[in-house]
């Protein structure tokens, strides 16, 4: 037997259907009006070295994921994220301010794999119950996460004062550095600390999101140097992050050069590149060839897109050329505009070295807050 609503006339009913659908679809005609109306573009592969002239969504859809697919083949495989194991998150101890208490945990990202952070937890609550989040990665050095906790270098401690402003912060310390120092990067199933590095990120992520004083969709990620390209990285691979800061983190790979150095140290201008701790490949497969390592800086900027970046690259950083900074965002800025989300691509050039100042630093929190729509507590910045 046939059941008829008679309530709802059939035109009515087509239109309640293509609401709905809308709904679930996430797809609006001010959306759709805008993206049509958008211009092609051209964008540099670095798969093959040929321009890719998009004029549609799904065409840029494919080539995103050519982009992720050539980070794939420098950095290995992102590892299957189903049938994971529990988190089972263990405390250690906490420190408590006056502002937050900093908890330092370990938690399992994989069989046989465990991963050490601080977890600070603002005293101040959501009026929902829950507070937006951020990943903090840490730059280079031994001690790693105490870095972002204030404890390195001066301009450093941005953990410690997201958590000042009001944010749930994790804090990871990278393979290598801090409770990870003695890392063994020949013995895992990685093909590349960077690899590594992004299924740990990822993971500090699903720990956010299992909090239930998190809000899920209010998650972001900041980093500087090593912090700073490995906030890209995770980016490109986890869309859940809503919003990116990456401070002297990245240039465009043929403008890299620390000079003699790199030569001398780790076998030519790319070699820092490829030690175990980053992208091994890039020596092993692509022979320090920027010409044909199959993804470049500017392609993962566009595949964070429409998301919001920001970066801080000081006009004197002697490890990641300016010059190259510029290139990567000219030719990154048209994925934004195509898809109608300029103001989402912010950058700055302070005239400073390889730091993160901090006026550039409060114009960074400043763009988080507005993105996540946060309205920070008062807090002294060094």
């Amino acid at each position: 037997m046939e059941f008829r609503d008679n309530r709802f006339p059939v035109g009515k009913r087509l239109v309640l259907f293509f609401f709905f659908a809308m709904c679930f679809l996430n797809i609006w005609p001010g959306k759709m009006h805008a993206q049509s109306d958008n211009h092609a573009f051209v964008i540099e592969s670095s798969i093959d070295n040929a321009p890719k002239h998009i004029s549609s969504i799904a065409e840029w859809e494919n080539q995103r994921w050519n982009i992720i697919k050539g980070m794939e083949e420098v950095m290995g495989a992102l590892p299957q994220r189903i049938d994971l194991p529990p988190l089972n998150i263990q405390a250690f101890d906490t420190l408590k301010t006056d502002r937050y208490n900093r908890l330092t945990i370990s938690f399992t990202v994989a069989k046989d794999e465990r991963i050490s952070a601080y977890l600070y937890i603002p005293h101040r609550s959501g009026v929902s119950g829950k507070l937006p989040a951020m990943l903090a990665l840490h730059p280079t050095g031994e001690i790693g996460k105490d870095i972002v906790d204030g404890q390195g270098l001066a301009n450093r401690g941005y953990a410690k004062e997201l958590a000042e402003r009001g944010y749930i912060v994790i804090a990871p310390d990278y393979p290598g550095f801090g409770e990870l120092k003695d890392y063994k990067f020949d013995e895992d199933r990685y093909k590349s600390g960077t690899m590594k590095g992004i299924f740990n990120h990822m993971r500090s992520v699903d720990l956010l999101r299992e909090r239930e004083d998190v809000d899920p969709q209010k998650i972001g990620v900041i980093g500087h140097s090593l912090g700073g390209h490995n906030a890209m990285f995770v980016a490109a691979f986890d869309p859940r992050l809503k919003v990116v800061v990456s401070s002297s983190g990245w240039t465009q790979l043929g403008y890299y050069d620390i000079g003699k150095a790199a030569v001398e140290k780790y076998g030519g201008r790319l070699g820092p590149w490829a030690q175990d701790v980053y992208m091994p490949l890039i020596r092993d497969k692509f022979n320090m060839d920027d010409d044909i390592i199959p993804f470049d800086f500017h392609e993962i900027i566009a595949a964070i897109a429409p998301r919001s970046f920001f970066s801080n690259s000081p006009a004197n950083d002697n490890n990641f050329d300016v010059n190259g900074v510029r290139k990567g965002i000219l030719k990154s800025r048209s994925v934004y505009k195509f898809l109608d989300a300029e103001d989402n691509l912010q950058v700055r050039y302070p005239d400073a070295g390889h730091d993160f100042p901090t006026e550039v630093r409060r114009e960074a929190y400043q763009f988080i807050d507005k993105v996540l729509g946060h309205i920070p507590s008062e807090h002294d910045m060094e």
